[in-house]
Order: structure tokens, then sequence, then C-alpha cells
């Protein structure tokens, strides 16, 4: 449960909506209430409780004391409004216009936009008039109160509570990753393999979208910004140490080096081989070892008293000193390596979320781990990011999603009062819903589809739920308690199933007013079609941001943001002061999460483009791969400053020249197709650290291990010319 909805977040979200409804309805049937107001209440309790979206619960407080007033207002209009079609028609584009616009104020002026639209919408669904405005404010006013006790009080969510879950949910999915390790190791056969290779890069995915999760939390989940950091440090390092494990894992069991585009781009091809080569008594120790990993990530430390947790800790960590490796082929050794390093950072994970630790029975390569640690935690400061510059008019994403909206909403009023003079609003719902959380027109277009496509199954499930509950009112209410929790438990993994759910909900609802029949769920189908092609013609006409350039705007921050984590890492390497690396590759792990999120519509099965659906999902994974071998190099500059067993080598600064102009080289192209800058090619890292003078030192492991970092990442930004059409020059000019 841990793993598959981190925090908790799903389950939570779901039970205080179901909560809040019917605590609302309890009361409201205590009161003799009518079904139009239990159906007022019960969708204003619903909308109270999931528009609001601040973390800290005086905001949240605030927030609610502040929807019931914009509530009532905008309840009010919509019964004074009723029986003047073009003033109503009017103020709902203009309210639509405001909701939308209120977003640029944050999660409080979303949430008040959200609130005054949704109620609206309520108004015109239960048919609000003027004589009933006092039994319906008192639904409101209960439906509101309703939604206080159960946030508050019933399902309460705290910062502190949250990033706790959030942090066990890290903890169980790097379990799983390491299960899925595990197979891959014993897995034999193509499919097998195959299967395995999926499992793990699913699994890393998930760590680090859990890893993205926690980040979003730390600041007002932890009591200060030094904590914070120290979390964030520990999370960053788990995550970078599972997957450099996972890619020695694949290396082992290869004939070659594997690369790490593989643990990233769907479908790739199995690198050649087999199991590791090596004798019966290493391959049990290895698996052996992999095992008492997951052991170690997984079980509490107070879960049970002994000493089996650290002999099992004390034995990984071990494998950091190179006395300790147990005879094996050299890719074998690299990882037991990784083991070492993994159990490190699994280490440094339990104290950073878990508090000191009982040290009596360390050995000393642990006490060597312990001290590396506390060494990097008294290192850590806290530093203020600068602020960005946002831009104005009608280039703010606020400003011009609200001009398409109303545009949109305009259109589909017009169209929906042309199906139908008494539910024309279902069209202007849907156009609305498609805009939220969508800032390209292929957003929009893959939503508007997703969501006719729920509302056609839900129409379906709507005709026998309907069947089955008649007008049985509160069998009814019960039924629409459970479509409401699954459509906010399944809200994040599908806004298709989220969709069938509201629209199963809503015949349901339908039966209870007395409005139901087949030809109102057809109408609510066309309504829904016309909706979001009303949303997707505004979209495409009005203002619009084009997929294309979108992604192409988020593509040139990763590169920047890939950029300053490579230069940052590669200075410090080279001897230059510590700087904040932290905060440089979370701005990167950020940018990435933004560009995968806009390339959906690019990448979505049903796209008929499948050359660009392919190129897209290259260029994702090799930034990816990108990012990993730069978030490695940055978490072995981060261990300069503490670690004396590491040196900076000079040397480096020259090395990393190249890739820092390839990276900016492929930037400027993709920012402006006219660009005339090209990559370069040339010898491989190594060699550009190779004096030539003889007796000249030898770079050490470290060296190498940030070498081969390099040379993984200028592969990979030279990978970028061909699908990004970037010119590539040789040597030889």
């Amino acid at each position: 449960m841990a793993a598959s909805d981190p925090g908790l977040l799903r389950l939570a979200a779901g039970l205080r909506t179901v909560a809040a409804i019917a605590l609302t309805l309890a009361v409201l049937g205590l009161l003799g209430a009518t079904v139009p107001h239990l159906v007022a209440g019960a969708i204003a309790a619903m909308v109270a409780t999931f528009a609001i979206r601040e973390k800290e619960r005086a905001a949240q407080a605030v927030t609610l004391a502040l929807g019931l007033p914009v509530a009532l207002a905008a309840l009010t209009l919509g019964a004074l409004l009723r029986s003047h079609v073009v003033a109503g028609d009017l103020f709902f584009v203009a309210l639509i216009f405001c909701a939308v616009y209120g977003r640029r104020y944050g999660d409080r002026g979303t949430a008040l936009g959200l609130i005054g639209f949704q109620v609206y919408f309520v108004s015109l669904f239960v048919g609000a008039t003027t004589t009933a405005l006092p039994e319906l404010y008192g639904a409101l006013a209960v439906a509101f109160l309703a939604s206080a006790v159960a946030r508050f009080a019933l399902v309460p969510e705290t910062p502190t509570g949250t990033l706790g879950r959030l942090r066990e949910a890290f903890r169980a999915r790097l379990a799983q990753l390491v299960s899925a390790q595990l197979e891959l190791l014993d897995a034999q056969g193509p499919a097998q393999v195959e299967k395995a290779l999926e499992q793990v890069r699913d699994g890393t995915a998930r760590l680090h979208e859990t890893a993205l999760m926690i980040q979003g939390r730390l600041e007002a989940g932890t009591a200060d910004e030094g904590a914070a950091r120290l979390v964030q440090r520990r999370i960053a390092d788990a995550e970078v140490a599972a997957e450099r494990l996972g890619l020695a894992l694949l290396t082992a069991r290869s004939a070659e080096r594997a690369d790490t585009l593989t643990l990233h781009l769907p479908g790739a091809p199995v690198p050649p081989g087999g199991p590791p080569a090596t004798a019966d008594e290493a391959t049990g120790t290895l698996r052996r070892d992999l095992e008492a990993l997951r052991l170690l990530v997984d079980r509490p430390v107070a879960a049970r008293p002994g000493t089996g947790l650290s002999h099992v800790r004390n034995r990984l960590l071990g494998y950091r000193d190179e006395e300790n490796l147990p005879p094996a082929p050299p890719a074998v050794q690299d990882v037991f390596r990784a083991l070492g390093e993994a159990a490190r950072a699994v280490l440094g994970l339990r104290v950073a979320l878990d508090g000191p630790q009982d040290e009596s029975d360390d050995s000393p390569a642990t006490t060597r781990s312990r001290e590396e640690l506390d060494a990097e935690d008294a290192a850590i400061d806290a530093a203020e990011e600068p602020a960005e510059e946002e831009p104005t008019g009608l280039r703010r994403p606020t400003t011009r999603a609200a001009v398409q909206v109303a545009v949109g909403s305009a259109l589909a009023i017009v169209g929906g009062e042309l199906l139908s003079s008494q539910r024309w609003y279902w069209a202007v719902l849907t156009c609305w819903i498609v805009f939220i959380n969508t800032a390209s027109t292929g957003e929009i277009l893959v939503k508007g589809y997703r969501r006719l496509l729920g509302t056609l199954l839900g129409v379906v499930a709507g005709i026998a739920l309907a069947g089955l509950v008649g007008q049985h009112t509160w069998t009814a209410f019960a039924v629409v308690l459970v479509c409401v929790f699954l459509m906010f438990y399944t809200a994040p993994l599908s806004y298709t199933l989220m969709s069938f759910f509201v629209t199963a909900a809503l015949g349901v609802l339908s039966t209870l007013l007395h409005t139901y029949s087949l030809s109102v769920l057809v109408l609510r189908v066309e309504e829904t079609a016309l909706g979001a092609a009303c949303g997707v013609l505004a979209a495409a006409l009005v203002l619009p941001v084009r997929t294309d350039r979108r992604t192409n705007d988020l593509l040139a921050a990763v590169l920047d943001r890939l950029a300053d984590v490579t230069e940052t890492a590669v200075d410090q390497l080279s001897g230059e002061p510590p700087a904040e690396l932290l905060d440089l590759a979370r701005d990167l792990d950020q940018a990435l999460a933004d560009l995968r999120a806009a390339t959906q519509p690019l990448v979505h099965p049903v796209t008929p483009l499948r050359a660009r659906r392919d190129t897209a999902r290259y260029v994702v994974a090799l930034l990816e791969t990108c990012a990993y071998h730069a978030r490695s190099l940055a978490a072995t500059a981060e261990l300069l400053p503490t670690h004396p067993s590491i040196a900076a080598d000079p040397r480096l600064r020259g090395a990393g020249r190249r890739i820092l102009h390839n990276i900016r080289a492929v930037a400027a192209r993709v920012a402006d197709d006219r660009s005339t800058e090209v990559l370069e090619t040339g010898p491989s890292m190594a060699s550009l650290l190779d004096t030539g003078t003889p007796g000249a030192p030898r770079y050490g492991r470290v060296t190498d291990r940030v070498l081969r970092h390099l040379q993984r990442l200028d592969e990979g930004v030279l990978g970028l010319a061909r699908p990004l059409e970037v010119p590539v020059r040789s040597p030889k000019g």
C-alpha cells in the first residue's frame, strides 16, 4: 500500500471527500432537507474538500473560510440570473475567466476560483431559484462545515505526517527496485530477461517519482532548511546508488558494458550475454547480498532487537574496501562495490529519516561510513534560491489560459444552447475541465479525448446503476459515495477512469432529481464532445501554445539545467571551492519531469505520428540518462570537502569542457533552429587526462568513476544530435 500510493495521498483524498459528503448528507437528512438540497450540499462538500491544496493547516482553514462567501455569492448570482439568459451567459464566461486567471495567485486563488465556478454550476444543475436560496444557503453552510470537520478532525493531513508517509513509500519502492534487480540477476532466457529489465525500468521510474514528491514537500514538512536539505541529499544518494547498482548488474550479465540508456528507454534491446560468468559461490554470494540489501532497506531499525541487521550492514559496507571484495571477474566485483555504496546510502537514509542509530556493533568499515556521513551533514548549508523573472501580460500562462477558456466556454454555451436549452452547461463544464493542468494544444486534445471516452463508458454504467437504485434515495447516495471515492483514488492514475466514475455518479444523481432518461445520458455525451471540441478549438486558435513549441521550451530548460549541474560538478571535482549542487540537481529533476509530462501527447498510443512518438521517447530517455550521470557527478563532487580519500583532479576541467560546449550547442539549436552551433567529437574523456609525461600519476578509482560518467554523458549529448538535427563536427573539422 505504501509503495502503490506514496504518502497515501490518493487514499486520504478519497476518504476525506467521502467523509465530508457523508457528514453533509447526514446533517441535512436529519434536518429534513429535500433531494435538490441534498444534491447541492453533497456537491458543495465535494468541491470545498478537493479544491483546497495548501499544505499548511492554517492556510487551508483561511481558504476554506473565504470559500464560503465566494460559494454563497456564486449561488446567489446563479439563481438571480437564471431567467436572464444573455446576462447569465455573459456572467458565466466572466466567472470562468476570473476563476482561471486566479491561478496566478497560487493555491488559494486556484481554490477560490474553482469553488466559485463549481457552485455556480451546482445552481444550474439543481435549478436554484431565488425563493429556494435560504435553504440552499443552509445546505452550503453545512457542506463547508462538514468539509472542515473531515479535513481537520476525521481525516487530518499534516505536512509532517505526509512527508513521513512519503519517506516510507520511498523506502518501500527502493526495496521493490532491489527485488526487481534480484530477478534480473536470476533471469534466464530472452523473455525473462526482458520482463525483469522492464520491472527494473518501472522500479527506477517509480523511485524517481517518489523522490520528486518528497522534494515538493520538504520545506513544509521539516523543522528547518538544514533538515530538509539533509533528507534531500540522502534521498538523492539512495536514488543514484540504486540506479548504479542496476547498471552494474546489467553489465555483469552482459558481454560488454551496458549503456545507461537501456535503463530508461522502454523497449530498448537487452544487452547480449547471459548470467554473470562467475563461479556458483560468487553468484550465490551476490544473490544473498542483494536479499540482505533489500532486508536492510525494508525493515525498520527497531523492528527486531539483536545484531542480525548490524551484521548484514557491516558485511555490505565492507565491500567499499578493496580487500573485502570476493574473487570474481571485474564486472561482478563492480556489482559488489555498487552494493557497498548502496548500503552506505541506505545507512545515510536511516540516519536522516530515523535519527541516531545504535553503533555498538559497528565494524571499522561502518564506522568510517558513519564518519563520512557526519562530515557531510555538518557541511550542509541552507542557501536561498534566486527568484526567476516571470512573464507578463498575455505571455503569462494564467492570463493566456483564462482568455482561451473564456473563448472556448463562450463557444460551448452557444453550441450547448443549440443542443439543449436546459443542460447546455455540461459542454461548458467539459471545456473548463480540459483546460485544468494543461499547457499546450496537444495536452488539451489528449485530455478531451480521455474525458469523452470516460464519459461514454460512464453513461453505460450510469444506465445500469440508475436501473438498480431507482428512486431509493439513500441507496443512490451510497452508490454516489463509492463513485466519488473511486474518482479521487484513480484520478492521478487515469483521467479516463476518473471521468467514468464522475459520469456514473451524475447518472445516479439525475435519477434522484427526476431528470434521468436515456436521452439525457446521450445528451451528456453530445455535450461532452462539444465541450471538448470547443476547448481544443480555442486552444488551437486563440493565443495557441503548440505542443512542439512547449516541448522545445522545456527541452531547452532541461539542457540549461544539465549544463549548470555538469559545469558546477566538474569545477568542484577540479578543485574549485564547494558549490551548492543539491538545488541545481533538484532543478534538473523538476525540469525533466515537466518535459516528460509535456511529451505525453506525442507518445500517446493512439498518435498517428509513429516516428515522432519514437523520437520523443528516445530524446527523453537520452536526457534521463544524461541526468543520471550528471547527478552521479554531483554526488561525487559533494563528497570532496569531507572525504580525505577523495582528491580533486584539476585535469577534469579540460575533460568536461567539450561536454559543456555540446550541451549548450544543442540548447542553442533547440531555442533557435537558425543557430550555427555544432557539436564537437574527439578522443575519449580518459585520454584527455593523459599528460604523456613519464612517471605522471594515473587517476585513481574515484577519478576513473568520474571519467566513466563524463564519457557516458558525452555519448548521451552526442546522441541528441541525430533526433534534434544538430550538425556534428569531427576533430579534423
